[in-house]
């Protein structure tokens, strides 16, 4: 149990042995512990050597510096937890409301009532205690935040940012991608990697849920089905044991919505599975849009032994693939309005022609538009890839 500091700042010398003499067991347990000064100004040499004391006692009437003008002092000192005690004669009232006016605690008047006393400065320390706690608490927070501002920047880190990611393809293909976290770390993400020299890894996804967590399962999810990409032959494959493997880190259900595909540079054809994610736009070169089919199969990370399907689209010369998570079309203004499918489709349909980047651009724009003063709910996540 911490030691509670008191100073007592009276000029009568009895009023110390009188304090000893009542609090003596406290002060033995070492519950209280008592500094005495005689003015004002002796009581600010003494707190400036204990800082930690936090309950004054404190005569209105004394030499040198009386109560009220240390009592001013005491308030430049911004110390949230000091309480201070101010004691007078009982025909002293004008002083004490004073007292009372310029921040202290409470009062007694003499002569002392002991008893009476011990219970102000019991509330007193209930009150200090619950500072301490409030403080503590707010270093927490700020901890809290510190971290989660480096989580924010890792999360960004791990997703690739490279544009374009495959100079060497300049002349074959453009890709773009981006994601806008609602909070400070999202459970969104995507990747792109080249599986050998015709064929590249297209993913998008959406952790269920906000937060750490979500962004720890995001991390885990985005590792585990890179890696089976780059393993498995055929992008059903790649989804089916990543499946099995996180169904098995899984804690408190969480599971995710994904778009795996395989991009055949050369041909232009892309083989895909759909876990339950959005169903992303066929933008083609003329500015016509097709959303391709509704996915049928499962989300990923619930039930082990799933199986998973695969079906193909292609790309000629000019199309783009345009893949999104929820935080696009789900996104909501004011009124409580989604953005929606058609909006999304109206907007790539208009922007035929330009790069991946400013496509995204343009949606991004069009949502923040359709919004406007409302707070993102979800993660925002783009990914494109243009047949040049």
């Amino acid at each position: 149990m911490a030691t509670t500091k008191i100073l007592s700042v009276d000029d009568e010398a009895p009023l110390e042995l009188l304090m000893r003499q009542y609090f003596r067991r406290k002060i033995r347990s070492g519950e209280y512990e008592f500094y005495f000064a005689h003015n004002g100004l002796e009581a600010l040499a003494i707190l400036y050597n204990n800082p930690d004391i936090e309950i004054i006692l404190s005569d209105i009437n004394m030499p040198e510096m009386d109560g009220l003008t240390l009592l001013a002092k005491l308030n430049e000192m911004r110390n949230p937890a000091l309480r201070v005690i101010m004691v007078s004669a009982y025909g002293d009232m004008k002083n004490i409301r004073q007292a009372m006016n310029n921040g202290a605690f409470d009062f007694a008047t003499k002569p002392i009532d002991m008893d009476d006393l011990s219970v102000t400065i019991e509330k007193a320390i209930e009150q200090i205690n619950f500072v301490h706690q409030t403080q503590q608490e707010h270093s927490q927070l700020e901890s809290l935040k510190k971290d989660l501002t480096t989580a924010r920047d890792i999360q960004q880190y791990i997703l690739p940012r490279v544009f374009p990611p495959f100079p060497e393809l300049n002349e074959q293909l453009d890709l773009h991608a981006l994601m806008v976290a609602a909070k400070d770390i999202g459970g969104d993400f995507y990747d792109y990697f080249k599986l050998d020299d015709d064929h590249i890894g297209l993913v998008i996804a959406d952790v269920c849920g906000k937060g750490i967590p979500a962004a720890l399962f995001m991390a885990v999810s985005r590792t585990i089905i890179r890696s089976k990409g780059l393993q498995c032959s055929s992008a059903a494959e790649c989804i089916s044991d990543s499946n099995k493997l996180l169904a098995g880190y899984s804690v408190d259900c969480m599971f995710l919505t994904a778009f795996y595909a395989i991009y055949n540079i050369k041909t232009g054809e892309i083989s895909y599975c759909n876990a339950g994610h959005n169903p992303p736009f066929l933008v083609k070169a003329n500015g016509t849009t097709e959303m391709l089919p509704k996915s049928k199969d499962t989300v990923i990370g619930i039930l082990e032994g799933v199986e998973f399907h695969e079906q193909s689209v292609q790309l000629e010369h000019g199309d783009y693939l345009v893949m999104y998570t929820d935080g696009v079309t789900e996104a909501m203004n004011p009124t409580f309005e989604e953005y929606g499918e058609e909006r999304l489709s109206n907007v790539l349909g208009g922007d035929v022609g330009n790069s991946c980047q400013q496509m995204i651009d343009a949606v991004k724009a069009g949502v923040a538009d359709f919004v406007g003063e409302a707070e993102q709910s979800d993660d925002i996540t783009m990914l494109v890839v243009k047949r040049k």
